[in-house]
């Protein structure tokens, strides 16, 4: 450390490691080819739930910070970059039906999957513990090559039609999730229970039998 001011070696041990831990995610999906875009993050004081200017937001700290993140969302570290250093607390959300989509299911119906495909042998893919749910990471079908199969998710678009769809969400395109290590509202962070690890994303029929299971 000679040479460095000890100002700065003093700020640099005082930040958070989970804003450093934030970015870093940030850069790694970017480098796997996966659009990322800010989210909102939750407040634990003051008169509001959610750092949006939303009053009463009804799912504070897992959506957009911006009404055009369909546009923003991308893969250029530099830009991520400057908008996490702007802003390092912005919780990470994944755009759906691009590279993937992603099954959304409850705590106990996902880990009782996951733990069926764990004893077949088979590829579960990414897999993210969010708080009281499970998301599953299957390749997308988002743009098939026959477009009588497109589909459209409408979860998202109103934040306050998420507690009306309580069993199995599909996000596919038009929609989103909420990425590790964001924080949610309830003050623990979205965790992975198994991360990306290079391999080509499990089919989506294929990971819907064993949750329907």
């Amino acid at each position: 450390m000679v040479g460095v001011p000890l100002a700065r070696r003093t700020r640099k041990r005082s930040r958070p490691a989970r804003i450093d831990s934030m970015l870093d995610s940030v850069l790694q999906y970017a480098a796997i080819g996966w659009p990322v875009v800010q989210g909102a993050h939750p407040l634990s004081q003051g008169p509001r739930a959610c750092s949006c200017d939303r009053v009463g937001c009804p799912d504070p700290g897992a959506h957009p910070l911006s009404p055009a993140w369909q546009l923003q969302a991308t893969t250029d570290t530099t830009l991520l970059t400057r908008w996490w250093q702007a802003e390092p607390e912005a919780n990470v959300i994944l755009p759906t039906g691009r590279v993937f989509d992603v099954f959304d299911v409850p705590l106990p119906a996902g880990l009782s999957a996951l733990s069926r495909i764990d004893a077949a042998g088979a590829h579960p893919g990414p897999v993210a513990a969010n708080g009281d749910r499970v998301l599953f990471y299957v390749a997308t079908r988002g743009n098939p090559e026959d477009e009588d199969e497109w589909w459209s998710c409408q979860l998202d678009c109103d934040p306050a039609t998420i507690d009306d769809t309580p069993g199995l969400r599909w996000h596919c395109r038009d929609s989103y999730v909420l990425a590790p290590p964001s924080r949610l509202a309830a003050g623990q962070p979205a965790a992975w229970l198994r991360p990306p690890d290079g391999r080509p994303l499990p089919d989506p029929l294929r990971v819907l039998e064993w949750l329907a299971d």
